[in-house]
C-alpha cells in the first residue's frame, strides 16, 4: 500500500512540512477513495478517474499526495544527500538538472542536489498553497455542467443549495504537469544516487510502491513527456511489464 509510506513508514521525518488536505472537504473524500482503491493492489485501476469526478480535482488531490510521499522519501535520506556527496543535481552520469523557476531564478543555475531539491520542493509547496491554482474549496452542486463550469443564473436562483467554490484556473493542467515533471527528478536522483542508502534503511519497498503509483498515474493522464522519464526508462519498463 503506497499510503503506508506516509502514515506507517519507520521514519516520520519529512523534508518540508506535510501538505494536508482539509478533512471533510470533497478532496479529502477523494483522497480516502484513492487510499481504498490502492489497498486493492491494482495500481492501474487505482489511478483511473473515479466515475463522475472532475479530472482537475483528481489530479490536484494526487499531486498533493505525491508531494507528501516524495517529501517523506527524501526526508529519510537527506543526511546522505549533501553538498559534498552530490555537488550537482543528477540522475546518473547522463542526466544533470539546473534550476530555474521563471520568477526568482530566471536563468538556469547549476547547484548541488540538496540545494536543487530545496528549491524544487519549496517551489512546489508555493504552488500547492496558492488557492488560485489549487483551490481547496471546489464549487459543487446539481447546476454544474459536465465540463465543470457553473450556470451562474442557476447559482443565483438556487443560492441556498448551490455553493460556488473557486474554479480551477485555465493554466492548472500546465502547472500540474510542471510540478509532476519536477517531482519525478527527485525520484530519479534517489534511485540513481542513493538507492544503496534506501536499501540500508529498508525503505526500498516504500520507494518502489510510491514510484510505481506515480508512474502509473502520470501515464494514465499523459502528464510527463517520455523524454523526461528517460533517466528511469528501464525501471519504468520493468514495472509496467510486471503489471501486464
Amino acid at each position: 500500500n503506497a499510503f503506508s509510506l506516509v502514515s506507517g513508514s519507520r521514519s516520520s521525518k519529512t523534508f518540508k512540512p506535510k501538505k494536508n488536505i482539509p478533512e471533510g472537504s470533497h478532496q479529502y473524500e477523494l483522497l480516502k477513495h484513492a487510499e481504498a482503491t490502492l489497498g486493492s493492489g491494482n495500481l492501474r485501476q487505482a489511478v483511473m478517474l473515479p466515475e463522475g469526478e472532475d479530472l482537475n480535482e483528481w489530479i490536484a488531490v494526487n499531486t498533493v499526495d505525491f508531494f507528501n510521499q516524495i517529501n517523506m522519501l527524501y526526508g529519510t535520506i537527506t543526511e546522505f544527500c549533501t553538498e559534498s556527496s552530490c555537488p550537482v543535481m543528477s540522475a546518473g552520469p547522463r542526466y544533470e538538472y539546473h534550476w530555474a523557476d521563471g520568477t526568482n531564478i530566471k536563468k538556469p543555475i547549476k547547484c548541488s542536489a540538496p540545494k536543487y531539491i530545496d528549491y524544487l520542493m519549496t517551489w512546489v509547496q508555493d504552488q500547492l498553497d496558492d488557492e488560485t491554482l489549487f483551490p481547496s474549496k471546489i464549487g459543487r452542486c446539481s447546476c454544474v455542467t459536465q465540463d465543470g463550469t457553473f450556470w451562474w443564473n442557476h447559482i443565483l436562483i438556487h443560492a441556498r443549495r448551490c455553493i460556488p467554490g473557486v474554479p480551477f484556473p485555465k493554466n492548472f493542467m500546465s502547472v500540474a504537469k510542471t510540478i509532476l515533471k519536477r517531482l519525478f527528478r527527485v525520484y530519479a536522483h534517489i534511485y540513481h544516487q542513493h538507492f544503496d542508502s534506501v536499501m540500508r534503511l529498508q525503505e526500498e519497498a516504500h520507494l518502489n510502491t510510491s514510484f510505481k503509483h506515480f508512474i502509473f498515474f502520470v501515464q494514465e493522464f499523459n502528464l510527463i513527456d517520455r523524454r523526461e522519464l528517460a533517466p528511469l526508462h528501464e525501471l519504468i519498463e520493468k514495472l509496467g511489464s510486471k503489471d501486464r
